[in-house]
């Protein structure tokens, strides 16, 4: 197997083209990332407000079953 680069730097210099494609690889990574944290928390959010629907649901009967 042939390395394309002799060593670290050459790899990360990239022919002087390393910023550009670092930091693409940067966006990218945080894209991805961002993709796939939001919706977990997005989903803990919703199960969270679901269970404070269903306990005030639950409170407001109980409190309609006492005044009945």
């Amino acid at each position: 197997m042939k390395f394309q680069f002799q060593d670290v730097g050459q790899m990360l210099n990239m022919g002087g083209h390393g910023f550009y494609v670092w930091s693409a690889v940067i966006v990218t990574l945080m894209i991805i990332i961002g993709l796939i944290i939001r919706p977990l928390i997005q989903h803990r959010v919703v199960l969270s407000q679901i269970g404070q629907d269903l306990a005030r649901e639950k409170l407001r009967k109980r409190v309609d079953g006492e005044n009945n």
